[in-house]
């Protein structure tokens, strides 16, 4: 997955969800965050971070901020739509016969669903932008969703389906993704359930540079 015309700017203010204020050259200016987390440990006064030029000049914004450099640790994207984009890729190198994304399975809509040798695989996907110590912690904040997507793997599990949760680790040299039991609880009480039931939990460890990301080694956490 690559960027185009990408520039670093220094980060000012998050105005909402989807807008920032950085200094670009010297010039204050209005960018969208791809990203509606709070990333309060990430975008910091004066943090270096990384635009995409958007393609479309009509934009209210003409930039997109897609990653930012964290003091003492080093890149991380936190592109919301980069996860679901590298594991497309990914698991198109991976043998399946059948990759179907965006499936309805229940009542939700599940990242992805794969067939190989007769047999049924659904994988929901999660990006992990929050890092402590070496370690990466999801969720970095309350996800109703997120615990849903898990009920609706394991009824998978248990009818079944091969099903999995994947993580994919939008910084370097992070191999450990950890439920963030203190921002979320039900969280990490599903996790130990969806486990206990048969969902692997996966790591996709990442290359990340400014210009992109790719995933390098899938591990089993």
């Amino acid at each position: 997955m690559r960027y185009s015309n990408v520039v670093r700017a220094s980060f000012a203010e998050r105005l909402n969800r989807f807008e920032a204020y950085v200094d670009l050259d010297g010039v204050r200016t209005l960018v969208h965050v791809k990203n509606t987390g709070r990333c309060r440990e990430l975008l910091l006064p004066s943090s270096t971070v990384i635009l995409e030029k958007a393609s479309n000049p009509a934009r209210k914004t003409a930039y997109d901020l897609v990653a930012v450099y964290k003091e003492g640790f080093g890149l991380i994207n936190m592109d919301s739509q980069a996860p679901n984009k590298v594991v497309a890729e990914w698991l198109s190198n991976q043998g399946y016969s059948y990759i179907k994304p965006e499936y309805t399975y229940g009542s939700s809509r599940i990242d992805f669903y794969m067939e190989k040798d007769g047999e049924k695989y659904l994988m929901e996907v999660k990006g992990c932008t929050l890092e402590v110590d070496g370690v990466g912690y999801f969720p970095d904040a309350p996800t109703q969703r997120g615990v849903k997507h898990l009920e609706e793997l394991i009824k998978a599990a248990m009818e079944g389906y091969h099903a999995s949760i994947a993580f994919v680790i939008q910084m370097k040299g992070i191999e450990k993704v950890y439920p963030n039991r203190a921002m979320q609880p039900e969280f990490g009480e599903t996790m130990d359930r969806a486990r206990a039931a048969g969902v692997k939990v996966l790591g996709l460890c990442c290359e990340v540079e400014e210009d992109g990301m790719s995933i390098i080694k899938c591990v089993e956490i």
